[in-house]
């Protein structure tokens, strides 16, 4: 089968392994519809934390069933997607139900290698069957439940004011599902095409550019309140540590991005605001199943979202290319 390796950063092969030997308690699928995330740009580039090379990427994938054991409610032709975030399900977190940040966590295209293949067998309890959407929307999930569940955590309420601060895939799901929420969502991005994007695709209140001025513009929409929910989605750690000064007084700052750096902020300024500092971490399967229900129901612009498309015997050509701002890449999907 077609495997696409990363070496090292910036550095791709393509080579012929044997199909995986399905083990009882696994299912083996047919891997169809890949998505690309910031984690993999991230590996590719070489700034992902929890990654040792060499690895094959893909953690957002659907794909069809091959063969399965008897009784785990699977069954050859399915139309499924894969929760990529092997947890053991005995840790203090798991134990909790947070099996989002399992202590012995293994995240497939990260941890351990991923789906830019053609097959792979993966554990019973993380295969979902993608009833009601397609493998392109089922690709979508887990980005998508990213920000799902970064909005779930900061128990969000109808009317308030939202502010998400970068515009990738990421902070585009979290405008998303605060705005299901019944919120008004601001976002804050460096690039001109993304808040166009946001601006057409996404039921947002406004978009401001970074730039001189801008904390003056969000002052100015809000009255020179700020906000009661911040979203950090950069994965830059200056600008997570300037997003302390787009709260609220009484609000809430969620950090979905992750950076190698330490991040400091200042004591006195998040104390007279009494405010509520978050990390938000993957997702659980509550938020999957939201996120499939929405597909379903229509309420996420998935195909506006999904802006390219390549198959996977092109991944080692054209990947680098998803990489330039130039492109206006928001989701690419990898076919198999």
């Amino acid at each position: 089968m077609l495997t696409v390796i990363c070496n090292e950063p910036r550095s791709l092969t393509a080579v012929q392994r044997p199909i995986p030997v399905r083990q009882p308690g696994e299912t083996l699928i047919r891997v169809k519809r890949v998505g690309v995330c910031g984690t993999d740009l991230h590996i590719f580039s070489g700034n992902q934390p929890y990654l040792e090379y060499p690895r094959v990427m893909g953690h957002e994938f659907s794909g069809i069933v091959e063969a399965s054991d008897e009784g785990s409610g699977l069954v050859a032709g399915d139309v499924v997607y894969v929760m990529p975030y092997i947890s053991c399900g005995t840790c203090i977190a798991c134990s909790k139900g947070k099996t989002n940040c399992c202590t012995r966590i293994q995240v497939l295209g990260v941890h351990c290698d991923g789906a830019f293949t053609q097959y792979l067998s993966v554990a019973h309890p993380f295969i979902h069957k993608a009833d009601g959407v397609s493998l392109d929307q089922a690709a979508m999930i887990e980005f998508l439940s990213i920000g799902a569940h970064a909005v779930r955590r900061s128990n969000l309420q109808a009317g308030q004011r939202v502010l998400v601060v970068g515009t990738g895939p990421i902070g585009m799901a979290a405008a998303i599902f605060a705005g299901l929420r019944g919120a008004r969502v601001t976002v804050l991005d460096t690039r001109d095409d993304r808040l166009d994007f946001c601006r057409k695709h996404l039921a947002i209140h406004a978009a401001v550019k970074i730039g001189e001025g801008d904390k003056q513009a969000l002052a100015d929409l809000t009255e020179g309140d700020f906000y009661d929910v911040v979203f950090d989605a950069t994965g830059n750690a200056r600008a997570m540590e300037r997003g302390f000064e787009f709260i609220a007084h009484g609000g809430t700052y969620v950090m979905i991005s992750v950076v190698r750096d330490s991040i400091t902020f200042s004591d006195p300024e998040f104390h007279k605001r009494e405010a509520t500092l978050m990390g938000s971490r993957n997702a659980t399967v509550e938020d999957f199943r939201y996120v499939e229900q929405c597909l379903r129901d229509g309420l996420i612009p998935d195909q506006a979202l999904n802006t390219h498309r390549i198959a996977l015997s092109e991944v080692v050509e054209l990947f680098p290319t998803l990489l330039d701002p130039q492109q206006g890449v928001v989701k690419a999907i990898i076919e198999c």
